[in-house]
């Protein structure tokens, strides 16, 4: 080893690996480093290294990381190797010491400093870029790209990253934009990980051997043992043999106890979570995390343990677990426990377990993880969220399902999950090996598992897209010609021209093969090519027929919704079909979407949508709705739909069925006369013509097939710097830049402020003075419209308003959004997002003084996930008050900030 890593190891508890040798190497060398190493391998300490050198050499080094929970912890752990006064702190709210050589900040800070030319970045020798591989995450993952490709040359880049498959790709290309890069590869755990699987009561090696297989041919080697007593618990209904893990009588590593008898069956077949801890725990395989994706199961689990009485420490170390939580918690005094979940999470903390996720106050989150790292919580219960975040390791993960809800459907889960999952098994310098076990139930297939479990192909995609504030600091910085010859310098434009070889190389490969089947169809009594355009222009015209009709039908059925009053009913088809009567006409009312709003008779509110109908919908009848008609009240709901049922006119209603068969108009006159062609053909009498078809039809579909890849390779050869040239276009016709899209305007230079992802739509509010004349806290909920985003069906029809200034800017911002919208459309781009109202009402009365209890009441919203919001509005507020050029409104933004930035809000800082 050089003297400087050698001097590095020598402080080191531990002996470093080979490849955390070669990363130091690499870096004492002057080379910038890619390290792709499993969950626990210890590549931060790479890392660590470079931190080491800075201040060695005198320099600053940047440890950049994707969330502020991991940032606070690598901030811990730096302060403590280097001291207070040399470690600093920045995020989006918090800032200690930001000129110190050594500054921990999430990855947005880098970019945002880097965009404004900040002094801080002189002297900067070293940026490390903790979690890397988070450029493929589709909303922040454009932020790595930036700070890589804009970050100056004589800066060593550091990239950590999880195991992926085209470490190489990644590493070529950090080569190419940054020069002088090594990549460094590791894919050996540390700790050995063991596969299981848990049925009823028994937990049985998933893989004959017991270990992940490293051979490719030896993935498919699942353990016979396990597969009978799947078969056995699904085709009886019983729990599985009583067997150990593999079926051994004693487990050949010594960890095995007596065999357990079969349980009773459970609901799916699958161990209840109380079974599963205890086995666990009796086998000594705890600490365990359990991944439960949703957060009601997470607390759900807490609730079935204090249940059945489940114990997993002592009562002495429970006593100082709730002393830690008590004196954490003195920040919420005056607040409604109950509301926070305080008392379960002391219940469950007191016996040695506790629930992980987002909906939990980030104070409680923080004390589950102190706890749980220092080994005084045994079992935690916990989102996949957790193993995204910071080092939390334990000596078992348990999966109990394989499926997880994306925010769209329901889909499994990938090997690249599985992997993020799994990894958090087994601790370095503690554990001798790691478990995974999944819990079986009915339906699983442990082939599918083992499949998962020995997948490595995991690639990293990247996610960039030019934004509106990139496009503006890129113009402003570099001009419009430079900024598109920096974005084709993008990992997105790399991975598509690479990919266009390939696919280049195929339009070669179909275009032989075309002629091969050109030769195969030839005709003696004529052109069959000719032949088969004709009989294709046919089938083309008859489908596109049957589009025109069905496109023709929803316009016709927009057209209907547009014209439905209040009190009109009508019938509507589809999985709710019945009867309905409109509640809110198809008109915008205090910023409301436009689509009509109905009650149907099964006392439901809904949207209507052309997408919910079959055709255009004719009221057939009126029934007067009340002024007081409130669709949120159950009573309302009711009261309304039983008078729809019984006042409906039953004569004239429209049939569903009926209408849905009146489809087709008169036959176009052009398939007449291509159908007369077609018979008059030579080739129509050969005696060969449907074997020449057949050869045709093959001719076709590759052409077509040839046709798309063609047109794949022309749309990604410059497909961001195109996408960049639509963004500039959008912003020259708004005026941000000079017609030429060379310059930013005063109102571009405002922009180049907002990092939000609706940027352009904040912007447009600051130049309208949508805002100006607000309160304090209705400044801050009408800055949550552009924050808030709710999961899918989720967002509220109608969100409450809670003051008529706010109403107005309310309606003011729709306005905008649909403007933008529209420019976006004719642009070719895709839309921004809505604003959303959804917890304005919330904020409104949290930064009007209310307390969380109250702001909370009545609403599906978690405490964890109001105080992240609080967050990510206080951040948009600060970029407001920065890039505003009105006294009256920085000041009101700042006086939001310190409305918001209270009570328990103010309470997630570093301690």
């Amino acid at each position: 080893m050089s003297d400087a890593v050698d001097a590095f190891a020598a402080g080191v508890d531990f002996p470093l690996d080979p490849f955390q040798i070669e990363g130091c190497e690499a870096i004492a060398a002057g080379h910038g480093v890619l390290v792709a190493a499993p969950t626990g391998a210890g590549k931060t300490i790479v890392g660590e290294f470079a931190v080491h050198l800075a201040l060695q050499r005198g320099q600053k080094a940047f440890y950049t990381t994707p969330i502020k929970a991991l940032s606070n912890q690598k901030y811990h752990e730096l302060a403590a190797r280097h001291g207070h006064a040399q470690v600093g702190l920045l995020t989006g709210d918090t800032s200690i010491n930001g000129e110190a050589p050594v500054v921990v900040m999430t990855t947005e800070v880098l970019r945002n400093m880097i965009y404004a030319g900040s002094s801080t970045l002189e002297g900067l020798g070293f940026v490390v870029m903790d979690e890397v591989h988070y450029l493929a995450d589709r909303f922040r993952g454009a932020v790595w790209e930036e700070v890589i490709i804009h970050l100056a040359p004589s800066v060593q880049l550091v990239s950590l990253s999880a195991t992926v498959s085209n470490a190489e790709e990644f590493g070529d290309w950090l080569d190419e934009v940054r020069g002088g890069n090594v990549v460094v590869v590791s894919e050996e755990r540390p700790v050995p990980l063991w596969q299981h699987m848990q049925v009823g009561k028994e937990v049985y090696d998933i893989f004959v051997d017991g270990a992940t297989p490293s051979d490719e041919a030896d993935r498919w080697r699942v353990n016979p043992l396990l597969m009978d007593a799947v078969r056995s618990a699904s085709r009886s209904g019983e729990d599985g043999p009583a067997r150990g893990r593999g079926g051994r009588d004693r487990d050949r590593r010594g960890r095995g106890g007596r065999p357990q008898g079969g349980a009773r069956q459970r609901f799916g077949g699958g161990a209840s979570r109380t079974e599963v801890i205890t086995q666990l725990d009796r086998e000594g395989l705890l600490p365990a995390i359990t991944f439960i994706f949703s957060r009601v199961g997470c607390e759900g689990a807490v609730g079935q343990l204090l249940g059945n009485d489940v114990r997993l420490i002592s009562a002495a170390e429970g006593e100082r677990n709730r002393r830690t939580l008590e004196e954490r918690s003195a920040v919420l005094e005056g607040e409604d426990l109950t509301v926070l979940g305080y008392h379960q999470l002391l219940a469950g903390l007191e016996r040695g377990y506790a629930p992980h996720h987002a909906g939990m106050l980030p104070i409680f989150r923080e004390v589950v993880e102190e706890l749980f790292t220092a080994g005084r919580v045994k079992a935690v219960f916990a989102t996949e969220t957790l193993a995204l975040g910071i080092n939390m390791p334990a000596r078992t993960v348990v999966l109990e399902k394989l499926v997880k809800f994306n925010g769209e459907a329901h889909v499994e889960i990938t090997p690249a999950e599985y992997t993020q999952l799994t990894g958090r098994a087994g601790r370095r310098g503690i554990d001798v090996e790691g478990h995974a076990v999944v819990v079986w139930s009915r339906g699983m297939d442990p082939l599918s598992v083992a499949g998962l479990a020995s997948t490595r192909t995991y690639p990293l995609r990247s996610s960039f897209a030019p934004t509106y504030n990139m496009a503006v600091n890129l113009v402003a910085t570099v001009g419009r010609q430079t900024a598109r010859e920096i974005l084709e310098s993008s990992f997105a434009q790399f991975q598509a021209d690479r990919a266009v070889v390939g696919l280049a190389s195929k339009v070669r490969s179909q275009q032989e093969s075309l002629e091969g089947y050109a030769e195969a169809m030839h005709c003696e009594l004529g052109d069959f090519r000719e032949y088969a355009q004709i009989r294709h222009r046919i089938s083309d015209l008859e489908k596109s027929g049957r589009k025109q009709r069905s496109a023709t039908r929803r316009a016709e059925t927009a057209v209907s919704l547009d014209s439905l009053e209040t009190g009109d009913i009508i019938r509507i088809g589809g999985r709710r079909s019945g009867l309905a009567v409109v509640v809110i006409p198809a008109r915008p009312y205090k910023g409301q979407s436009g689509e009509p709003m109905v009650l149907t008779e099964h006392k439901q509110v809904r949207r209507l949508t052309t997408s919910d109908l079959d055709g255009p919908v004719t009221p057939f009848g009126k029934l007067a709705v009340p002024r007081s008609f409130n669709p949120r009240s159950a009573r309302h709901r009711t009261d309304l739909a039983t008078t729809l049922r019984v006042k409906a006119p039953h004569e004239g209603a429209p049939s569903i069925r009926r209408e849905a068969k009146e489809a087709a108009g008169g036959e176009d006159a052009r398939l007449v006369r291509l159908r007369q062609e077609l018979r008059a053909h030579p080739c129509h009498a050969c005696p060969d013509r449907e074997e020449h078809a057949r050869w045709s039809e093959r001719w076709w579909r590759l052409k077509r097939e040839q046709s798309a890849l063609q047109r794949t390779v022309d749309s990604r050869t410059g497909s961001v710097a195109a996408r960049f040239d639509r963004v500039v276009s959008v912003l020259v016709d708004l005026g941000y830049l000079d017609e030429g899209g060379d310059a930013v305007s005063a109102d571009g230079a405002r922009l180049r402020r907002l990092y939000s992802e609706k940027d352009l739509l904040a912007a447009e509010c600051l130049r309208a003075g949508t805002w100006k004349q607000l309160t304090p806290a209705e400044l801050a909920a009408a800055v949550s419209m552009l924050v808030y985003e709710p999961r899918r069906d989720d967002a509220d029809l109608m969100p409450r308003i809670p003051t008529d200034g706010l109403a107005i800017a309310w309606e003011d911002m729709q306005e905008r959004w649909r403007d933008i919208e529209a420019r976006e459309h004719t642009a070719g781009l895709d839309p921004t997002d809505p604003p959303d109202a959804g917890i304005a009402w919330q904020v409104h009365r949290w930064a009007s003084g209310r307390r969380l209890d109250e702001v909370l009441l009545d609403s599906d919203l978690t405490a964890g996930d109001f105080v992240r919001r609080c967050k990510q509005i206080v951040d948009l507020l600060d970029q407001i008050a920065k890039a505003s050029e009105e006294d009256r409104l920085r000041s009101t933004a700042r006086k939001a900030i310190d409305a918001v930035m209270r009570g328990v809000v103010a309470a997630d800082r570093i301690d």
